[in-house]
């Protein structure tokens, strides 16, 4: 019995020490207690909370953000009665208004908007953040990429700010800033669903940034920002497709603001895109296969080489495939096109040519991509 109640008294002792001890602690050192309790909740250093608004990277874009309005002036038959005293049929012009959006990229007054905002339209006017409505001119238009360059008689106007060090990753929150049914600078949020997108067939140099951002009706060539306010893309398509029968919608796609900017750069400088040119018609490849059976992984076919071309000169004809240029793979047509289009006119390539399964290196000298015409 008395080794019975030894034991307990030691317990009940440990115990008591025990307590006396955490109290120590918890009233001399709680400073101590709390650090390790927050560590302990502290999300990861490299996921940072999102942020409670947006307003500032708005307002670092917003101002630079232009809204696009449209006349063209079409002739319609003067109604009941429209006929002169010699028979002939009457006409008045009637005006067709439309609108889009632009954004500033040059303090002394250059815009970069769509080409299909301002094509065959009689005149251009541009409203400001401020207020200003001005008369815009066209610089210079680039069909294969769906962008064209105003210009209004105003400097030291706000332009959009432009991270060259900021990637665009799937995932990130996007915003878009645009004249959306007319309604100036209205903002949507979305992610980006996709980067890349190069097989939509709407024009001839694709790399688009897919976005589920709301586009309407006058978004057309507006902002795509990113969280920071930093310019990333100029909205250019929306997509309604129909899914199981339903119509899916929030589907936009955007122009990645190196490839519009340096569109816009050389409208500027030259009136005209320089782009290098191959000189044949690529083809991706469907389940080819070499004479031993094995599979192509990479690579485009040639399905047409026009003659006295760059292609041409360098001793490749239809069949063939390139593999490779400049050492690095080719994956599909369309990068690769935009991959060549990138080169500076006169600027030589070298290309791995596999042709009936035997590879060869070959160079070509790029020229000026002549004028063309699209599907």
């Amino acid at each position: 019995m008395s080794k019975i109640n030894k034991l307990m008294g030691f317990i009940l002792r440990a115990v008591i020490t025990g307590l006396a001890l955490a109290f120590v602690v918890v009233y001399l050192w709680p400073a101590a207690l709390q650090k390790n309790h927050q560590a302990q909740e502290a999300p990861p250093q490299d996921m940072a909370p999102a942020p409670a608004s947006y307003a500032e990277a708005v307002n670092r874009a917003a101002p630079a953000v232009v809204s696009i309005y449209t006349k063209t002036y079409l002739p319609s038959q003067v109604p009941q009665g429209g006929q002169s005293a010699s028979g002939f049929r009457l006409y008045q012009l009637r005006a067709i208004r439309d609108l889009g959006s632009g954004v500033i990229l040059n303090e002394n007054g250059y815009i970069l908007t769509n080409l299909h905002v301002i094509q065959n339209v009689t005149e251009i006017e541009v409203a400001f953040w401020d207020g200003r409505i001005i008369p815009a001119e066209v610089v210079g238009t680039d069909p294969e990429t769906d962008l064209a360059v105003l210009k209004v008689s105003l400097e030291g106007l706000p332009v959009a700010p432009v991270n060259e060090n900021s990637a665009v990753l799937v995932g990130d929150v996007v915003l878009a800033i645009g004249n959306s049914f007319g309604l100036s600078h209205t903002v949507t949020m979305g992610i980006v669903s996709a980067t890349g997108r190069n097989d939509l067939r709407s024009v001839l140099y694709e790399d688009f940034i897919q976005t589920d951002a709301a586009i309407n009706a006058g978004n057309s060539g507006c902002a795509l920002i990113n969280a920071s306010g930093d310019l990333i893309g100029i909205n250019t398509l929306k997509s309604t497709v129909k899914l199981r029968g339903q119509v899916a919608q929030n589907i936009g796609f955007a122009i990645p603001i190196t490839l519009a900017r340096d569109v816009m750069v050389q409208i500027i400088e030259y009136g005209t895109v320089r782009r290098g040119w191959l000189g044949a018609d690529f083809a991706d490849l469907r389940r080819t296969l070499l004479p031993d059976g094995s599979a192509v992984q990479n690579g485009v076919s040639i399905s047409r080489v026009h003659q006295g071309g760059p292609a041409w000169n360098a001793g490749i004809r239809h069949g063939d495939l390139i593999t490779a240029m400049d050492g690095e793979p080719v994956t599909d047509a369309s990068r690769f096109l935009l991959a060549i289009s990138q080169r500076e006119p006169g600027s030589q390539v070298e290309l791995e040519v596999v042709r009936r399964g035997q590879s060869s290196q070959t160079y070509a000298t790029l020229i000026q991509q002549p004028p063309l015409k699209l599907d």
